[in-house]
């Protein structure tokens, strides 16, 4: 098949690579003229703007838009959605709160333009192993996609979940889960470290790797972590978040869905970032105060 790529970042590039191998015809965009010399070193076919880019392709147009979640994409499927023509889709495949691309889709139909949410996962592995596609929007045009989705994911990897949205719903709960399992792992790993057994943390994460219930992706890659550094001395526990566990949250609230070990993991991601917490200061304060406790100046 043929598609336009826009946004060749950390998995775009991996994206496009995986996507010659089965010999589609890619036409990348990005804003780094090095990204793009790459991309064309792997056969794809460079663009020197988004005009160009969508001149390049065949009716029916499809772009793939992998670019950063927020003003970024909003941005750029504006920009290339006044490029294209009846007939034409639009894939969306960052990270984008559904809510967005259920408006999109609707403003998009107003000119008969087709928009396909596809929810990614699998990170910068995904060139190797393929990536989990959740894919929402109308059934014509995602079926007519289908053999982009079958290159891009594993076997099984990807699935038709619903309409406009519904593919970057499942995603964010996918990923709501992933920060709850990642501070499973991190608390219990750090009540090992400060064990008196002096534990090889590597060789424990291992261990689990074989039979345990435990057993997945990310404690593989814990086992990795830990080769390379057992101690972890070479990191700092500063830990961003992507937008879906805030997302998640308030689509729970909304809901009245209990989702407690969600928001435990983003609040820890949240204190990660502060070198200094005006909370702990409060309470060191107000124990000092009413009685008498040691503070530390």
């Amino acid at each position: 098949m043929e598609l336009g790529f826009i946004g060749l970042g950390k998995m775009g590039m991996n994206m496009v690579t995986r996507l010659r191998r089965d010999q589609h015809r890619v036409v990348v965009f990005d804003r780094s003229q090095d990204l793009i010399k790459q991309a064309e070193s792997q056969g794809c076919i460079a663009s020197s703007s988004l005009a160009d880019l969508v001149g390049k392709l065949n009716a029916p147009r499809t772009v793939w838009i992998m670019v950063p979640s927020g003003a970024p994409t909003e941005e750029t499927v504006h920009a290339v959605a006044a490029l294209l023509h009846p007939g034409d889709t639009i894939i969306d495949g960052g990270n984008t709160r559904f809510h967005d691309d259920v408006r999109r889709a609707a403003e998009l139909k107003a000119r008969q333009i087709h928009y396909v949410d596809a929810g990614t996962s699998g990170g910068v592995w995904g060139l190797k192993v393929g990536y989990c596609l959740m894919v929402g929007g109308e059934e014509a045009p995602v079926t007519r996609l289908a053999p982009i989705f079958t290159t891009l994911a594993p076997e099984n990897g990807w699935a038709h979940v619903g309409g406009h949205g519904a593919g970057h719903y499942v995603k964010m709960v996918h990923n709501g889960i992933e920060y709850s399992m990642m501070q499973g792992y991190a608390e219990g790993f750090e009540l090992m470290s400060k064990s008196e057994y002096n534990f090889d943390l590597g060789r424990i994460a291992d261990l689990w790797m074989h039979g345990s219930v435990v057993r997945s992706w990310l404690l593989e890659l814990a086992v990795s972590a830990l080769k390379d550094d057992p101690k972890l001395e070479k990191l700092k526990g500063f830990v961003q978040d992507s937008g879906e566990g805030r997302w998640m949250i308030a689509d729970a609230i909304e809901k009245d869905v209990p989702v407690p070990t969600l928001t435990t993991a983003l609040f820890t991601r949240f204190r990660s970032r502060q070198e200094q917490s005006f909370a702990e200061k409060m309470l060191a304060a107000l124990r000092n105060a009413f009685g008498g406790h040691a503070v530390r100046r």
